[in-house]
């Protein structure tokens, strides 16, 4: 249950109801302060429809955090986000192999971006190899984009854990498919 509550449209003032729009629990729950709520919105909007980076990479990226901080939240909105934008259940299926030290069928910068999420995740940085690795194929508005993303959205997982945000019930048939270790 969340420490704080969930906010309907009637309980926020006029100028607020529109971030409510997305009817989530992560959103009903941020505007218990709606200014940094919309602060928030405005970064997570730049990342999924402002961003130059690839988006079905991007979305990897996201799908590694969350699946990484056993985020159940994050990784099941994702995946329906991600399929959105053309991260198929291969792609899925590899990031869950790469994250277990397995070989997957990823191509070659898929994997090094989902190894900077690991390693910014577990490191809190990217290491100098993978880094340049990515950034022989992305130029630097792209890396600046992906770095940003990546904390991002570890900043997100670590607000969703904290306020113990609840994931929607149409959000958890994602588990069935892709059951997070750890996670019930």
């Amino acid at each position: 249950m969340a420490r704080l509550p969930y906010l309907e449209a009637d309980q926020v003032a006029p100028e607020y109801r529109d971030m409510l729009k997305r009817n989530t629990n992560l959103h009903k729950l941020l505007v218990n302060s709606p200014d940094m709520a919309r602060a928030f919105n405005g970064i997570g909007g730049y990342i999924r429809f402002k961003s130059k980076l690839d988006p079905r990479l991007r979305e990897l990226a996201i799908l590694q955090v969350g699946w990484l901080e056993k985020s159940e939240y994050e990784f099941t909105h994702h995946v329906k986000i991600g399929k959105e934008f053309g991260v198929t259940d291969e792609d899925i299926k590899g990031l869950i192999a790469e994250t277990d030290g397995k070989p997957s069928q990823l191509e070659p910068l898929a994997r090094a971006i989902l190894r900077g999420a690991r390693e910014m995740v577990r490191e809190l940085a990217m290491s100098e190899a993978t880094f340049a690795e990515i950034k022989q194929h992305l130029s630097d508005e792209h890396m600046t984009d992906l770095v940003l993303t990546i904390a991002f959205y570890c900043a997100v997982v670590r607000v969703l854990a904290t306020m113990q945000i609840d994931n929607e019930p149409s959000y958890k048939e994602v588990l069935q498919q892709y059951p997070i270790p750890g996670v019930k």
